[in-house]
């Protein structure tokens, strides 16, 4: 049967003569190093393992990678509570290590990123420890406060009702120092004071420390945090609203329980990353070479993560992170609603910028878990021919999946901090499992008989090596894609999409004078057929160039564009013929 033309169309004009930098409609490939590769056989990822790996994801078609963090840590947030950032952390390896890295990265041709972490340290960070012994260069480095005490107790008790993500109370008593500290994730992650000039200028000190070892730039953690409120004239910070949806999240002790107006998105923030471009700007200023580029992270509303590209004046981040994929997709969502979070990002760019797709990282549930493994290609098709960056996360070229981790073998604090009922909705674990390289013994990850996380038991026949030597696979048809992304038409062609009905997501690309490619994503449950000659001059003949592992569709296929079936859960590149 065929569709009612009822669609949403968007046409985006995007060529350009001007030649790219290597970062734009760049590749990028987030690894969580504790999971990539394990060299020595303890179990735990480090950078050798990454170095070994350096090629296959050249191989792949990718950019750049960039690092979950490696720095020196009591890993009570697995790397996210640094201890020295100035260090790599032993597990992961030396120094020496790192620097091996960079020069075989050289030699590859492919961009080491790492993962800054600025809104916080380890509470075992020297610049911490000097803070609670009120040395007076550090006193005030981090947020203190006396408290109050409470009128009816007599006993003193934090200062507001501010909560940490991982929930309960964002204060902490410090013994030593008899005032509470700030911490807006862990107990043991104590947050920065970004007030504090001497504070700003190590974090930029820290930046170009890791410049001058070679790295292309950085993935800014957790920017939304880095500023609170300022005190009032009474020496005390606000409490909190109450969330307008309390009633979904009624547990006092939870983050989700307040609106963020005061721990969240304050305007300094802005102009903190607008620093970090400057830093990064006069790096390649006084020492040459390629440009050295920002990535953000920030869950935000979208007029924020639109300001993060810059104020007009000031340039910002280059790829402020798009987590619509991630934050506003589900096994629902129409096409229409689709076409809709496209075209409002497409719409909002400031000029000369670039659009960035995320669909997942190592905070979420895995692509082919959230929206199922048959959609898996499907995505990863959505994900490479859209125009800008590319994020992936280590894992979804595969279609890995999430692991079940019980209660015991959890270690995520998220999860810690809740119960044996509500940890698993928490818990960030099952996504960060060993990556699946073959079939052999723990998958291929270690030589060793254990792992920090388990192994997923699909290994022996999700793995690296198999779909590598598959004829069809997800990762095939990834290289393909990534393959297919080199094209100018998805280089510097227009974008021109529509939502044809509840379920097809149907789109061009082309750049004058070169080919016309269509994709065709089917999000439905049930087969359409659709005639494409009505919305693209196709012709009467389209050749299949790569489409979803269960398509009946191969690689090659000539069909007629005028009768085209888009099975269900496929998508597909085609090309006119």
């Amino acid at each position: 049967m065929r569709l009612s033309a009822v669609f949403v169309g968007l046409t985006v004009l995007l060529g350009s003569s001007l030649a790219k930098d290597w970062w734009e409609n760049g590749n990028f490939y987030q690894i969580y190093p504790r999971s990539f590769k394990d060299s020595n056989g303890d179990g735990i990822g480090d950078l050798n393992g990454v170095t070994e790996k350096l090629q296959y994801l050249k191989d792949l078609g990718f950019t750049a990678t960039w690092l979950s963090p490696i720095f020196k840590s009591p890993m009570a947030d697995f790397g996210y509570d640094i201890s020295d950032f100035y260090q790599v952390h032993p597990e992961y390896g030396t120094m020496e290590d790192f620097e091996n890295m960079i020069k075989k990265a050289k030699e590859v041709g492919i961009k080491i990123i790492l993962d800054f972490v600025p809104n916080h340290s380890s509470d075992e960070n020297e610049w911490f420890k000097k803070s609670e012994d009120n040395d007076p260069e550090y006193r005030d480095f981090y947020i203190w406060h006396n408290g109050k005490v409470n009128a009816t107790t007599g006993e003193r008790e934090p200062p507001n009702n501010w909560m940490s993500v991982f929930r309960y109370s964002a204060w902490q008593w410090s013994e030593k120092r008899q005032q509470y500290y700030l911490h807006q994730f862990a107990i043991k992650q104590p947050d920065l004071n970004y007030r504090n000039p001497k504070v700003v200028e190590e974090m930029k000190n820290v930046l170009r420390f890791w410049l001058a070892k070679g790295v292309a730039g950085f993935r800014i953690d957790a920017v939304p945090y880095l500023f609170e409120v300022e005190m009032g004239p009474d020496n005390n910070y606000p409490d909190e609203p109450l969330a307008d949806n309390v009633n979904d999240c009624p547990d006092p002790m939870d983050n989700c329980h307040y609106k963020h107006l005061y721990t969240q998105d304050q305007p300094e923030t802005f102009d903190m990353a607008y620093q970090w471009r400057a830093v990064v700007d006069e790096f390649k200023k006084e020492h040459g070479g390629d440009t050295r580029i920002l990535l953000t992270e920030a869950y935000t509303s979208f007029e924020n993560i639109m300001r993060f590209y810059g104020d007009g004046k000031r340039n910002g981040s280059h790829v402020p992170f798009n987590f619509d994929f991630l934050t506003s997709v589900s096994n629902d969502t129409k096409a229409g609603d689709m076409v809709s979070h496209i075209k409002k990002w497409m719409d909002a760019m400031p000029k000369d910028v670039r659009a960035n797709w995320v669909l997942g990282n190592h905070d979420n549930k895995r692509v082919a878990s959230r929206l199922g493994v048959n959609r898996a290609d499907l995505f990863n098709i959505l994900l490479q021919t859209l125009p800008g960056n590319a994020v992936t996360y280590n894992g979804e070229e595969l279609a890995m999946t999430d692991v079940f981790i019980s209660w015991e073998d959890s270690v995520d604090p998220q999860a810690c901090n809740g119960n044996p009922q509500t940890y698993y909705g928490l818990s960030r674990d099952p996504a960060r499992t060993p990556y699946q390289w073959d079939a052999s013994n723990m998958a291929g990850f270690t030589t060793g008989d254990h792992t920090w996380l388990p192994v997923s038991d699909t290994y022996v026949t999700v793995n690296a090596l198999a779909q590598m030597r598959a004829p069809q696979s997800h990762l095939q048809i990834f290289k393909k894609l990534t393959k297919l992304r080199k094209e100018p038409s998805f280089q510097d062609g227009d974008l021109n999409i529509e939502a044809i009905g509840d379920d097809i997501v149907l789109y061009s690309r082309q750049k004058e004078g070169s080919d016309l490619y269509v994709v065709v994503l089917n999000l439905g449950k049930t087969d359409q057929t659709i005639d494409i000659t009505q919305y693209f001059a196709l012709g009467s003949k389209a050749e299949v160039i790569t489409a979803s592992i269960q398509s009946s569709n191969v690689d090659g296929q000539v069909i007629n564009p005028s009768q085209f079936k888009a099975e269900a859960g496929v998508g597909t590149v085609l090309v006119k013929v």
